[in-house]
């Protein structure tokens, strides 16, 4: 398997980890609604949570959060969509961003709650 992908499943971990500590249900991992995927979902009280999780090594180029593209944004909201319909959920929706930064051996989780809004 290639780094990158090796560094986001680590990360996608440690995300899952951090909300779990933090109180929230785990329902999902990279679920998929046709081609589109939403990394975590989980459930914050009366929020269901739509978590797109962003892994780096390093700060270089910017933050991880600052990669998640308004094209991603759409296509995470598009899977909302579509996981509201199948699960048939009657909870609000949050969309959040998990950022995961090495540091060498030590690592940052930081959650952006809110991060984006589903807009037409």
């Amino acid at each position: 398997m290639a780094q990158h992908n090796e560094t986001g499943e680590q990360g996608e971990e440690l995300a899952a980890q951090y909300l779990a500590n933090a109180g929230y249900k785990i329902l999902e991992r990279n679920w998929h609604f046709g081609k589109n995927e939403i990394d975590l979902i989980a459930q914050d009280g009366e929020f269901i949570v739509f978590a797109e999780v962003k892994t780096r090594r390093t700060a270089n180029f910017g933050e991880p959060e600052v990669f998640v593209t308004r094209a991603k944004q759409r296509a995470i909201i598009k899977a909302a969509n579509g996981y509201f319909m199948i699960k048939d959920v009657q909870l609000e929706a949050r969309f959040d961003i998990i950022s995961v930064l090495y540091h060498g051996a030590s690592y940052t989780v930081k959650q952006i709650k809110n991060a984006f809004y589903p807009t037409l």
